[in-house]
C-alpha cells in the first residue's frame, strides 16, 4: 500500500502536484488551515486541473491541520513566509520517520522548518514548473519544467521518487541541492524586483540592461563569497536567457503585488543582503533595489518583509 501524500498549501504548485498524484491513482490528502476552508473545499467537490485547455476534476479528500491521522509524507507547498507556521500546525502529526518536501522559493524558510521539526527528514525542492490559479480550487498548468530535489544531510534518494515518475512530474535527485537553490535565488533577485519597480513583464527588462548587469555582477560576487561558485557560473547570460524566454510572462513577485498579496522579499533580496552583511560584502545596488522595493510596497499598503 502506497504511503499517503499530504499536501499542505492549496496554491498553484500544491494543487498541481496533488492533481497529478491523484491522477496516477496515488493516495492524496489536501490539508487545509481551518474548518471554514475545508467546508468551502468540500462544497467544490475537489480540485480541477486545466491542462492544454482540458479541465479535469479530481475529488482529492480534504482535512484540517488538526486532524488526528499521522503524516508520513508531507508536501509543504505554501509561501516561504507561511512555511514555519504551517508546519507548526501539523507538528503533532509528524514523527521521526516523517518526510517533508519543501517547495518554497528563496532561502531561509527551509532552515526555519527544519528547526521546528528536528526529528523529521526535510527535503528541499527547486521547481521551474509554471502554474496559476484561475479560480478557487482550479489550477492551470502553464509551463512544463523540472523539479530538483535533495537533502544535504542525507544524500541518499528516497524510494518515493517512483511516485513522481508515475505522476508524470519531471524530477531529478541531486546531491547538491543548495547550488540549485542559490542559483534560483540569484535569478529571482535579478529579475523579480525589477519587474515590480519598472511595472513590466519580464521582457520589459531588456530596456534596463545595465541595471540587470549590475545586479548580476553583485550576485555573482555574493555566490562566490558564500562558497557557491557553480551557482555563480555564467549568471548574467542565464538571466538574460530567462528574460528572453519568459518575455511575455509577469514574474511571480509582480503577480503578488498586482493582486495585493504579500511578497517573498525577505527570502529573496532580504536573504541575499543578510548573507552579504554576514560576509562583510558590500552590495550597494542590491541593497538599493531592496530599499526601493520596500518603499514601493509600503506605498501600496503591502508589508515590506
Amino acid at each position: 500500500m502506497s504511503t499517503t501524500w499530504h499536501v499542505l498549501g492549496a496554491g498553484s504548485l500544491g494543487m498541481l502536484w496533488a492533481t497529478r498524484l491523484a491522477r496516477a491513482g496515488l493516495p492524496v490528502r489536501l490539508v487545509l488551515r481551518n474548518e471554514q476552508r475545508l467546508q468551502a473545499y468540500q462544497a467544490a467537490g475537489g480540485l480541477t486541473l486545466v491542462e492544454q485547455g482540458q479541465a479535469r476534476h479530481y475529488p482529492v479528500p480534504g482535512q484540517t491541520a488538526d486532524a488526528p491521522e499521522p503524516i508520513k509524507r508531507l508536501l509543504l507547498a505554501c509561501k516561504a513566509y507561511d512555511a514555519e507556521a504551517a508546519v507548526a500546525s501539523v507538528a503533532h502529526r509528524l514523527s521521526a520517520d516523517s518526510e517533508l518536501i519543501l517547495l518554497q522559493n528563496g532561502l531561509g524558510s527551509q532552515d526555519a522548518v527544519a528547526n521546528r521539526v528536528p526529528l523529521a527528514r526535510c527535503i528541499s525542492a527547486s521547481s521551474t514548473e509554471g502554474a496559476f490559479r484561475d479560480g478557487d480550487w482550479r489550477v492551470v498548468f502553464a509551463g512544463h519544467g523540472y523539479t530538483w530535489l535533495g537533502d544535504p544531510a542525507h544524500p541518499v534518494a528516497p524510494v518515493w521518487l517512483d511516485d513522481l515518475t508515475a505522476a508524470g512530474i519531471p524530477h531529478e535527485w541531486t546531491a547538491d541541492i543548495l547550488t540549485r537553490l542559490w542559483r534560483k535565488l540569484a535569478l529571482n533577485c535579478a529579475i523579480n524586483p525589477l519587474t515590480v519597480l519598472h511595472h513590466c513583464k519580464n521582457g520589459g527588462l531588456q530596456a534596463h540592461h545595465c541595471e540587470v548587469a549590475t545586479l548580476c555582477a553583485e550576485l555573482t560576487d555574493l555566490l562566490e563569497r558564500c562558497g557557491q561558485p557553480m551557482a555563480a557560473e555564467d549568471l548574467q547570460p542565464e538571466v538574460e536567457r530567462v528574460i528572453q524566454a519568459t518575455a511575455a510572462n509577469y514574474s511571480s513577485m509582480y503577480q503578488d503585488v498586482a493582486n495585493g498579496r504579500r511578497t517573498e522579499i525577505s527570502y529573496l533580496l532580504g536573504h541575499a543582503c543578510k548573507v552579504a552583511e554576514r560576509h562583510r560584502l558590500a552590495l550597494p545596488h542590491l541593497e538599493q533595489v531592496r530599499q526601493r522595493l520596500i518603499a514601493h510596497l509600503h506605498n501600496l499598503g503591502l508589508p515590506g518583509d
